[in-house]
């Protein structure tokens, strides 16, 4: 179907006028050049945009994420303060043991029934601490409040903006039931959600550790808070960069921060943009409601948390589109120009053909006495003078096609009386077979019968094409005349289908070859020759294997004789006169085309197959026979 459409277009292509021709060749020299400069430089430069822009995003977000993993470095750092300053312990085993006496009395310790020595001591103890919170919270700026508690969930902080958790109790509860089987290594949990005692939502990540005493034992616990504002001043700055959005998202998929804040402390592991941010680095191409987007991510050593940002590949694009524009606005204009030029220069070119142009559609109408006169000698001269002898050898054409048709119908009419002889042979041999059944030679008559109807079947029917079944009695009926010439000499086996007797084919292409195994193959040392037709079906072809068990021949003389098959030189008749092998393969081939004709398999002393292959027809092709 390709081959027949780029056929058709060729044809289109071939009809053209001289004119257009031309200027389709013009067009073609120019447009594709410049077609394929502009493209090339087009998906050059977007390629160098695009590779450009995410080794420079890359690097952008390898230097916000190496920024953040040193503030949350910062933030391990005033984690492990408390192992360092005295105070802060001593004042944490204080709070210990009081409440450990609290609980051994039988009481939770509550403020409403402390004695005023119990109250100075719990002072004491709050000052220590949230002193030490505060120097804490001036040492680093953004970690905006830290919590330091007892063993016993006793909680102290101190908060820049006045941002407490209200939720103290259940945050301690989780903090202390991940750092339990911790020893004393910082844990960052990423981005989380919690109401603050000003009553307003607030985002923050923390660092959670471990407070122990010189002997390793715990001793309290510190959660140091930063809120996602420190966060968003770097993705910002880097949104603003590379106009795309900023997720971060740490390794279990929970969202630490995005440039919308509409994902805060969600879940995303089982979004498709999670599952392809594979590996530390990369980037890929996506759809998100129809719009097409690059992703570029990358990942932190020391948090595992990624950083992907996401860029409109329209907003990426939008220089390459303008260069595009330009340049496709420069190509046409260069086409149009070269339209121009081509029209004028091809009209030139093709005026002088305009009168032979002229000449030939009279000729068309059956005006063959025109002539072109010739006024130069350039090509349009030499094509004009080639015109003249073609219609001069067109006219002489025309007068010997005349006199051959009238040869032609002389021919047939020969033929036609040529038809009486046959007719006066079969009368006569009529004739002669009912003088030998008078004269009560019964032999004779048979074999006169016999010859009678061979002779009737090879020359009746010009056509030359019969049925499977006439074709096999013309068989039959030639060895039966063999074995009147040479008594019981010949055994003729048929094994072809019923379903074939109505099979079309062409005449005389079985008999001869049984002719040749009679005359060439007979071995004179067995008593008898077996003879034999065999059909095998394929899912392509009829193949029918002639086989005799005659003297056979030699590698080389079936090699040689298959060879000659294969040649395209004329059939000849075999030297008694009859068909020849040769003429049964040109034949089968020129009628049903080159995959078919006949093959020679033969071994000395083993006798021979000559393989006869012919199309298989179609089911509905082929009538069955009652």
């Amino acid at each position: 179907m390709k081959g027949k459409h780029i056929f058709g277009w060729w044809s289109v292509i071939g009809d053209m006028s001289m004119e257009r021709k031309l200027l389709l060749v013009f067009l073609i020299i120019i447009t594709l050049p410049l077609t394929f400069i502009s493209v090339f430089t087009y998906k050059s430069y977007s390629e160098s945009i695009q590779g450009n822009t995410i080794a420079y995003s890359e690097k952008l977000i390898d230097q916000m994420m190496d920024g953040v993993d040193d503030y949350i470095e910062d933030m391990k750092r005033i984690s492990s303060m408390p192992a360092y300053v005295n105070d802060i312990k001593q004042n944490l085993i204080r709070s210990n043991r009081y409440y450990e006496q609290k609980e051994i009395m039988g009481g939770k310790g509550g403020r409403a029934s402390l004695s005023p020595g119990d109250f100075d001591l719990l002072l004491s103890i709050q000052r220590g601490i949230e002193g030490n919170i505060s120097f804490i919270n001036n040492i680093k700026r953004g970690a905006n409040t830290v919590y330091i508690f007892d063993a016993h969930g006793n909680g102290y902080y101190s908060a820049k903006d006045g941002g407490v958790r209200l939720d103290l109790n259940q945050s301690y509860e989780f903090w202390s039931q991940q750092t339990k089987d911790s020893s004393g290594e910082a844990l960052l949990f990423g981005t989380q959600s919690f109401t603050s005692n000003l009553q307003s939502t607030r985002y923050a990540f923390t660092v959670v550790r471990k407070i122990v005493d010189g002997l390793l034992n715990p001793i309290g616990l510190i959660a140091v808070e930063a809120n996602i504002s420190n966060l968003e001043n770097r993705v910002t700055e880097l949104d603003k960069v590379t106009h795309g959005t900023s997720l971060i998202v740490d390794e279990k998929g929970m969202v630490v921060f995005d440039s919308d804040k509409k994902l805060l402390a969600t879940d995303v592991s089982d979004s498709e943009l999670f599952k392809r941010v594979d590996g530390k680095s990369g980037s890929f191409y996506d759809t998100v409601n129809g719009k097409e987007f690059l992703s570029i991510y990358s990942s932190s050593s020391k948090t595992n948390w990624k950083a992907i940002i996401s860029i409109p590949v329209d907003v990426l694009m939008r220089d390459v589109k303008v260069t595009r524009n330009a340049t496709l606005a420069a190509t046409l204009s260069i086409i149009v120009l070269a339209l121009i030029i081509s029209i004028i220069h091809s009209f030139a070119l093709t005026k002088s053909l305009s009168q032979m142009i002229h000449l030939m559609k009279k000729v068309q109408g059956g005006d063959l006495d025109v002539m072109f006169r010739v006024r130069r000698r350039d090509e349009i001269g030499l094509l004009g003078h080639q015109f003249n002898r073609m219609l001069a050898r067109i006219r002489q054409l025309i007068q010997d096609i005349y006199r051959i048709e009238e040869q032609k119908k002389e021919a047939e009419l020969h033929a036609l009386q040529s038809q009486i002889n046959p007719h006066f042979i079969y009368n006569t041999l009529e004739s002669i077979r009912m003088t030998a059944e008078l004269n009560d030679d019964i032999e004779a008559a048979d074999m006169i019968s016999i010859l009678g109807k061979l002779l009737r079947y090879s020359t009746s029917d010009l056509s030359g094409k019969t049925t499977m079944q006439q074709e096999l009695g013309y068989v039959r009926n030639y060895v039966e005349l063999l074995n009147c010439r040479y008594p019981n000499r010949f055994v003729l086996e048929i094994d072809v289908p019923k379903e074939l007797d109505n099979y079309s084919i062409i005449k005389l292409v079985f008999q001869p070859i049984i002719e040749n195994a009679a005359y060439h193959g007979l071995d004179d040392n067995k008593p008898q020759m077996h003879l034999s037709i065999r059909c095998e079906m394929t899912e392509r072809m009829l193949l029918f294997h002639i086989k005799d068990d005659g003297c056979g021949m030699d590698k080389i003389t079936s090699e040689r004789l298959n060879e000659g098959l294969q040649k395209e030189s004329p059939p000849k008749k075999s030297i008694n006169g009859g068909i020849g092998m040769k003429n049964i393969h040109q034949r089968v081939r020129l009628h049903y085309g080159a995959a078919y004709g006949i093959e020679v398999y033969s071994e000395l002393g083993q006798g021979t197959d000559v393989i006869l292959s012919l199309p298989l027809l179609e089911p509905e092709l082929i009538r069955l026979t009652d």
